[in-house]
C-alpha cells in the first residue's frame, strides 16, 4: 500500500509541474511574442512604447506597451506570477520525492563518488542556491550592461557545472541537476527580479513618482534570460526516460548541445516575431549540434570480428538476471519499496528476458541505466558478459 501511495503522491505533483509549467511557459512566450511584435505608429497616446494588433479566437486585440508606465494606474492588473512559483515548487518536490529520498538509487553513483545520501542532497540544494546568487551576482556586475559577454560567460558557467555535477552524482543525477539549475535561475528571475520591480513601479505610481526605467530594463532582461533557457529545461524534463542522454559519458556535452540547440531555435523565433526576417540559417546550426547530441550519446562500435567474440551460453546470461535485475524485475520482487516490477518489465522465465532484449541491450549495456544505481552491484565484466551474448544474437540454449 505505502509504495502504491508515494506513486500516486509522485504522479499528481508530476501533473501540477506540467499544468503549472504549461501555463508559465506559454505565457512567457507569449510576452516574449508582444515585445517582439510591438510596432511604432502614428497618433499612439503618450508614453506608449509600441502597440501591437492581434487576432484570436474570433476576436481582434490592441495590444499596447508602455516605455515604463501609463499616467494613470488601471484598477485592475493582471499579473503573471504564481504560475512560475509553483512549476519550481512541484519541480522542487518531485527532485525531492525521486533523487533525495531515494538518493541511492537515482542520485548517488559509488562508481563517481561513494558519499553518503545526507551529503549527496546537502551538495544538491546547496548548488541550486549558488547557482542562483553567481548568475545574480553577474546580472549585477559591469558585465550585465554587455548582453553578448554576459550570455558568452553564462554558458560557460553553465557548462562547467553540468560537467561538474558528472564528478558527483549519477548520469541521471547530474541530468536532472542542471536542470534544475536552470529552472532555479529562471523562477528565482521572477520572484526576486521580475515581480520586485513590477511592484515598486506601481508603488511609485501610486504615490505619485516617475517610476525608474532601469526597474523596467533589469525585469525585460531576466525575463529574455528565461525565454533563451526554457527549451533546455523542458528537454532535461523529458530526458528521464532516455537514458542514452544522462547515461553516456559524454552526458555534459549532450546537455551542452541541448542548450546551444535550445538557444538557436528561440533566436529564430524572437528575430521573426520582431519583423527582422526569417533567418533560415540559424536552423542548419540547431541541426548540427542536435545531431552532434545524437552522436555522442551513441555506444562505442566494437572492431572485434563477429568469431572472435566468446560465446556465452543462456545459463550463464541467466544467472546474471536472476542475481542483478530480478530483485525487482519480478511478478513478486523482492527489493525493500518495491511491491511490483518497475515499468512492468519482469524477467522471471525465458520468454520475458525475450521480450526484453532490446532493454537489455540499451539500458544495461548500452548505458549504465540499469541496475537502479548498480544497487545489486553488477560488475563491468558481466556487463561485458551480456555484450558479447546480444553481439551472437541473444541465444536462448
Amino acid at each position: 500500500m505505502y509504495p502504491l501511495l508515494i506513486d500516486w503522491v509522485g504522479l499528481i505533483i508530476r501533473w501540477v509541474h506540467i499544468i503549472t509549467g504549461i501555463a508559465w511557459i506559454g505565457s512567457s512566450f507569449y510576452f516574449i511574442f508582444l515585445d517582439a511584435s510591438l510596432r511604432q505608429r502614428a497618433a499612439m497616446p503618450d508614453g506608449v512604447a509600441g502597440e501591437s494588433w492581434q487576432v484570436h479566437g474570433g476576436g481582434f486585440y490592441h495590444m499596447q506597451k508602455y516605455a515604463t508606465a501609463p499616467a494613470d494606474l488601471p484598477a485592475e492588473l493582471h499579473w503573471f506570477k504564481y504560475e512560475a512559483y509553483f512549476t519550481w515548487i512541484s519541480g522542487f518536490l518531485l527532485l525531492a520525492l525521486l533523487y533525495y529520498l531515494s538518493a541511492e538509487l537515482f542520485l548517488i553513483d559509488p562508481e563517481v563518488w561513494d558519499i553518503n545520501a545526507g551529503v549527496a542532497v546537502l551538495i544538491g540544494v546547496a548548488s541550486l542556491a549558488a547557482g542562483w546568487v553567481v548568475y545574480d551576482q553577474l546580472c549585477k556586475s559591469p558585465l550585465g550592461q554587455n548582453e553578448t559577454a554576459l550570455s558568452a560567460v553564462g554558458f560557460i558557467l553553465l557548462v562547467a557545472v553540468s560537467w561538474g555535477y558528472t564528478q558527483v552524482f549519477s548520469g541521471r543525477g547530474a541530468f536532472m541537476h542542471s536542470g534544475a539549475l536552470i529552472g532555479t535561475i529562471m523562477v528565482a528571475n521572477v520572484f526576486f527580479i521580475i515581480i520586485p520591480n513590477q511592484k515598486k513601479v506601481v508603488a511609485d505610481l501610486i504615490a505619485g513618482r516617475t517610476p525608474d526605467p532601469a526597474l523596467g530594463r533589469d525585469g525585460k532582461q531576466r525575463s529574455v534570460h528565461n525565454n533563451y533557457l526554457t527549451l533546455p529545461v523542458l528537454f532535461v524534463m523529458v530526458s528521464n526516460h532516455y537514458p542514452m542522454t544522462f547515461e553516456s559519458r559524454w552526458n555534459w556535452l549532450i546537455l551542452t548541445c541541448v542548450i546551444v540547440v535550445g538557444g538557436v531555435v528561440r533566436h529564430f523565433y524572437n528575430l521573426k516575431n520582431a519583423g527582422k526576417g526569417e533567418q533560415y540559417w540559424l536552423m542548419p546550426i540547431a541541426g548540427a549540434f542536435m545531431l552532434a547530441a545524437i552522436g555522442l550519446s551513441l555506444p562505442p562500435r566494437s572492431n572485434v570480428a563477429l568469431e572472435d567474440i566468446p560465446e556465452v551460453s543462456f545459463t550463464e546470461v541467466r544467472r546474471i538476471i536472476d542475481v542483478r535485475c530480478t530483485v525487482c524485475h519480478s511478478a513478486t520482487p523482492t527489493f525493500e519499496g518495491f511491491d511490483r516490477p518497475p515499468g512492468g518489465v519482469i524477467f522471471d522465465d525465458m520468454r520475458d528476458i525475450q521480450r526484453s532484449i532490446p532493454r537489455i541491450r540499451t539500458q544495461a549495456v548500452n548505458s549504465r541505466a540499469m541496475p537502479l544505481g548498480n544497487v545489486t552491484e553488477m560488475t563491468d565484466t558481466e556487463r561485458q558478459t551480456l555484450s558479447h551474448w546480444l553481439a551472437r544474437g541473444a541465444p536462448l540454449e
